[in-house]
């Protein structure tokens, strides 16, 4: 051990080499439940590509396991320790290293944070769409590293769209350059795609050239009550089936709903069964939110409710974003559920989820990006009850296999990490295992990135 930190400090500045256990602990997990962690060896915070280099140059040289980490806000364990390793913190490298309003694209190093980047690029009137939850504290290389979605993915797609090209740090301490700055590019095999979602498996990366959009007009949202999350989920399949474009399209059952308005007070309708949010960022949104009123009165919604301008539909889009946070409060701990289904199968996962909550005895809201079927069941328990986190841990697996049984996957952008090894297996097949698996060995054949994550 003596070795290895000598060995790091030689090439990282003062500092930048942490090895104070109460420290080290500190970057030990994510943020998901029920997610072993290890005791790290060193915790480095590099600040060039250089200096990454220099540690995985090291680690290789002295097969020391290296984790890959951002903010810390998964929720698969993906960002984990392992006990002896090297947590390569890349927050330190936090620069824009570009905007090209003419190209469109933003190149930034892995640490920027995705609020930080969406307000630099608004200065030149672009956006950057990816938009996770986590925003405020999530950075671009994590969101690379598990594919991140957000809340207007329904419109405009996830990161992995966005990514044009990247600079990776290998196992050995090359430097690989994949992608390209240009608006199209076919040459060779797509490396780019690969490393986006491996989860610090494959490489570090350490630059990404990002493609950027015209910034959109600002949203204009409406609110329907449901009786039923069937009739809302039926909303959803006409409002889809019709052509309309949402630039957001969220759902929140009963359950959530109460919880965010026991934690901000919004006074959301607490007697309906499901709160749908639609918004558009058209020039003129005016149209297409009376067409989905419309559809929403037609699917048996109580009432809609328009904003009448930009703020007060950030309001309305505040108690979305709140879902979270909420349900969080209403127990000691929670799991957060990832399942994404067919937009047509969404009413038979609400309700089969409900009957789980049900079978398990325990409280799970669910809130979901219904324009992509994108579902999130919270499971919230008592860890410190054995009995209930037991429950919680059955409950979760059970929420994963009714979403294969509908048709879904058992992650639609947080990734599979530690939470979801073996759930990934069933889902992919031994055939595609294997690839996957083989993948991993050209990239990593010592097994040192991120042992132990997805397979």
């Amino acid at each position: 051990m003596g070795d290895l930190i000598s060995l790091l400090r030689e090439g990282l500045p003062e500092g930048a080499v942490l090895t104070d256990p109460d420290v080290t602990a500190s970057y030990a997990n994510d943020m998901a439940s029920f997610c072993p962690a290890g005791a790290p060896a060193a915790v480095v915070l590099p600040r060039t590509v250089e200096q990454v280099r220099h540690v995985m140059r090291t680690a290789t040289a002295l097969r020391v396991p290296v984790v890959p980490q951002g903010a810390r806000t998964g929720l698969s364990g993906a960002a984990n320790a392992v006990d002896g390793c090297v947590v390569l913190s890349l927050v330190k490298m936090d620069r824009i290293l570009e905007i090209d309003p003419v190209e469109r694209i933003a190149v930034v190093e892995p640490g920027v944070v995705n609020a930080v980047l969406s307000r630099a690029v608004a200065e030149h009137g672009l956006c950057y769409p990816p938009d996770p939850s986590s925003w405020e504290q999530c950075t671009i290389g994590g969101n690379i590293g598990t594919a991140s979605g957000g809340l207007c993915c329904v419109k405009y797609g996830v990161t992995a769209e966005y990514v044009l090209g990247l600079d990776v740090v290998l196992a050995d301490g090359r430097l690989l350059t994949t992608g390209r700055r240009t608006a199209k590019g076919v040459a060779g095999l797509d490396l780019t795609r690969l490393f986006v979602g491996s989860e610090g498996g494959l490489g570090v990366v350490v630059r990404a050239v990002l493609a950027l959009r015209p910034a959109p007009a600002p949203q204009l949202a409406l609110a329907a009550e449901f009786p039923s999350t069937a009739a809302a989920c039926e909303a959803v399949r006409r409002i889809m089936t019709r052509g309309h474009a949402p630039s957001l399209l969220e759902l929140m059952d009963r359950t959530t709903v109460r919880a965010v308005n026991s934690l901000t007070g919004m006074g959301l309708p607490e007697s309906t069964a499901a709160l749908l949010l639609a918004a558009f960022d058209t020039p003129d949104p005016g149209p297409d939110l009376a067409a989905v009123a419309e559809v929403c009165t037609a699917s048996g919604a109580t009432e809609v409710v328009p904003a009448d301008d930009p703020a007060e539909s950030e309001l309305l889009l505040h108690a979305r974003r709140a879902a979270l946070p909420a349900l969080e409060a209403l127990r000691p701990a929670t799991m957060v559920d990832d399942v994404c289904v067919p937009r047509g199968r969404l009413a038979a996962f609400f309700d089969g989820t409900a009957a789980i909550a049900d079978r398990y005895g325990l409280v799970i809201g669910v809130c979901a990006h219904a324009g992509d079927g994108n579902t999130h069941p919270v499971v919230c328990f008592d860890p410190a009850d054995e009995d209930e986190a037991r429950r919680a841990r059955e409950s979760f697996d059970a929420i994963m296999a009714l979403g294969l049984e509908l048709g879904g996957t058992i992650t639609g952008e947080h990734g599979v990490g530690l939470l979801k090894k073996e759930w990934l297996a069933r889902e992919a097949g031994p055939v595609a295992m294997e690839m996957q698996r083989g993948i991993k060995a050209v990239f990593d054949p010592l097994g040192i990135l991120n042992p132990g994550k997805v397979f």
